[in-house]
């Protein structure tokens, strides 16, 4: 499971922090079997713990193409309120399709993911858009030289956010976060977020706290491959 809570809109770009949550739930392919998934539930506040104005759930079927090498296919349903009027209904409504190649490299101590998405976005209000990103993803074990349980681990990721229309450039989102194993299937990590929006008429960044908790399904009798704590938003 991942938890994170946060604040999108550059209407929502001001002094306060803000919080992510997330809720993930994984079966990711191992040694024997290729194709897995995932399911997520997320909301975001604009304020510490209060005014919640965006929620979305999605999921996914991968596919692992080689050891270190899988493929996603997913899709969601993101709907976002104005944090001033929460009564009102929703000024945003968005259905998404992606896909995503993830590489994964392990350094010795050092794990680290590369992530491609290509996203199909479709908003009830203002129509269709394409997006692209890219996210590169560090895991640095502390206690242990991999991520297993009873480990804990330094999580830092950045990630750039394209789309097909000028300025082309649309967002950047940093992570720094400490995370903890506890078990095969379940972690917890919680740190500093930091998104930046820009459009044609305003730009503004905005930090959050961010808490992310995963589960992941192993199967019996199957010997899990090391994997890189990563969210899957």
């Amino acid at each position: 499971m991942i938890l994170i809570f946060c604040s999108v809109n550059v209407k929502a770009q001001n002094s306060k922090t803000g919080t992510w949550g997330i809720v993930t739930v994984v079966l990711p392919g191992d040694s024997a079997h290729k194709w897995g998934g995932y399911i997520e539930l997320q909301t975001r506040t604009n304020t510490l713990f209060n005014e919640a104005f965006y929620y979305e759930v999605k999921g996914g079927i991968s596919y692992d193409i080689a050891k270190n090498y899988t493929a996603l296919i997913g899709t969601g349903r993101y709907i976002t309120y104005d944090y001033e009027n929460l009564d009102e209904p929703p000024t945003a409504l968005e259905t998404r399709l992606w896909e995503q190649l993830t590489v994964n490299q392990f350094l010795d101590r050092i794990k680290i993911e590369h992530r491609y998405r290509v996203e199909q976005r479709f908003f009830e209000k203002t129509g269709y858009r394409n997006r692209f990103r890219y996210r590169l993803n560090l895991a640095i074990p502390l206690n242990h030289r991999k991520v297993d349980p009873k480990t804990w681990y330094v999580a830092v990721f950045d990630e750039v956010f394209f789309n097909n229309k000028a300025p082309h450039f649309e967002r950047n989102r940093f992570s720094l976060a400490l995370g903890y194993q506890f078990t095969k299937a379940l972690n917890v990590q919680a740190g500093w977020m930091n998104q930046y929006n820009y459009n044609l008429t305003s730009a503004g960044a905005k930090n959050n706290l961010a808490i992310n908790v995963q589960y992941r399904f192993n199967r019996k009798n199957v010997k899990p491959r090391e994997h890189i704590p990563s969210i899957h938003d």
